[in-house]
């Protein structure tokens, strides 16, 4: 009888296991990822002012636009002579994935310098502003101009700056 009760048991417990195991259920889903171009940005040509003339009394500007053309503002203490010299806007090739957006990070001022005088460079702009667009072949060009702050009497020179204008893109 002992045997028949330790039997009746070990079912009993084996079937109450076994409902346990039909109480669950499990599926299974597959994993994928799609690695794309990496955006890059690429220097084409350097930003250039040009020639630049200032008053000896009255601070100016001198406004480069995105699609290379210069204007003059502020105190009207800047002209811009018939001699242009070099003029251009800053331009980049941005290139990555194929019919993507990105967003498009302008500097908020950077410092020119000659001989230890200094100009401000700010208000950039960019051409496309904000976002861009790469084409179907993954590619687009991006130029950028901005505004130099001139002192009145700034002493003559060429004005560089060593460490650059950065301009920063990244996917939307």
């Amino acid at each position: 009888m002992k045997n028949l009760v330790k039997a009746i048991a070990t079912a009993a417990i084996i079937i109450a296991g076994s409902n346990a195991s039909f109480a669950q259920a499990t599926a299974t889903a597959a994993a994928s990822a799609t690695i794309i171009t990496p955006i890059t940005i690429a220097k084409t040509v350097d930003m250039n002012f040009g020639n630049v003339a200032v008053s000896a009394t009255l601070a100016g500007t001198a406004v480069l636009a995105p699609a290379g053309t210069r204007t003059t503002g502020g105190a009207g203490g800047v002209t811009l002579p018939a001699t242009v010299g070099t003029v251009t806007a800053a331009t980049f090739t941005v290139s990555g994935q194929a019919s993507y957006t990105y967003a498009i990070t302008l500097p908020s001022t950077a410092t020119i310098t000659s001989s230890g005088n200094t100009m401000t460079v700010n208000g950039f702009t960019s051409s496309p502003s904000a976002t861009g667009l790469l084409s179907s072949g993954g590619s687009q060009t991006l130029t950028v101009g901005a505004t130099l702050n001139v002192a009145a009497g700034q002493a003559s020179g060429t004005y560089t700056n060593a460490s650059g204008v950065p301009v920063t893109v990244n996917y939307n």
